[in-house]
């Protein structure tokens, strides 16, 4: 693992900071379809950022960890088409 002197935490933790910003406004705006997918966007970038720098997961090397990723995106992306398919049909 790298050392890391807390320069790159602090400018995670702005960004992360900067983008829960983002999410509170776009609560504010109505642009449909539009908004649920800028939201979702602004949510796996955010995720991305915490799992990658926070808990270190850039780091890890190994199979099983490889084969996880694609398995539990699969997953979310089941989840959001049946929401959106549930929000489509109302």
């Amino acid at each position: 693992m790298k050392n890391n002197n807390g320069q790159t935490y602090l400018f995670v933790w702005f960004g992360l900071v900067i983008l829960t910003g983002v999410t509170v406004s776009m609560a504010g705006m109505d642009l449909g379809f539009l908004s649920i997918a800028i939201v979702l966007a602004i949510a796996v970038i955010k995720s991305g950022l915490v799992l990658g720098y926070f808990m270190h997961l850039r780091y890890e090397r190994g199979r099983l960890f490889k084969l996880m990723i694609p398995i539990v995106l699969a997953a979310l992306t089941l989840f959001i088409g049946l929401t959106f398919t549930d929000i489509a049909f109302r």
